[in-house]
């Protein structure tokens, strides 16, 4: 088992929070020239829901973890894989539910720059975090993950 866990950039929640705050000072200081759409409808119409049920899917892949008796912490050794409940839909309900939340959050705040910067911090996650979790992955559980990637998409 390795000591340190997967070799991830950052912690992501750290990343999900540096994107958004990043987000919300751009917004005070270079605001876009195509600003969110205003509508007839309040901002968290849209963004209330991308909420719940971002929340709905980490809380799911948390609880899933937390059964298994494996960490959710990325600086922390993995103890088990994880393949039933929420797995067993998306590799990473946890990842896609944060992104769900950000993008709520975005999108409640009327944030242009938290907006733009959702496809740059995806790419982050996928390459920096989720790349290195699924080596650290196939290297701790071989043919067992392997399977196991095969079989559940990674992210919907």
């Amino acid at each position: 088992m390795d000591p340190a866990g997967p070799p991830v950039i950052a912690r992501p929640p750290l990343l999900f929070l540096a994107a958004l705050l990043t987000g919300f000072v751009l917004d005070r200081l270079l605001r876009l020239p195509w600003p969110v759409p205003e509508g007839d409808l309040p901002p968290w119409i849209i963004g209330g829901p991308l909420i719940l049920i971002g929340l709905a899917l980490a809380a799911a892949g948390i609880g899933n973890f937390s059964r298994a008796g494996t960490p959710v912490r990325t600086i922390t050794p993995t103890r088990a894989l994880v393949t039933t409940g929420i797995h067993g839909w998306t590799r990473n309900p946890i990842y896609l539910g944060m992104l769900l939340v950000y993008g709520g959050i975005g999108a409640a705040a009327e944030s242009s720059w938290a907006l733009v910067l959702t496809l740059p911090l995806a790419i982050l996650i996928r390459y920096g975090v989720v790349a290195r979790e699924e080596a650290y992955l196939e290297r701790l559980f071989g043919d067992a993950y392997r399977d196991y990637r095969d079989r559940v998409r990674r992210w919907l």
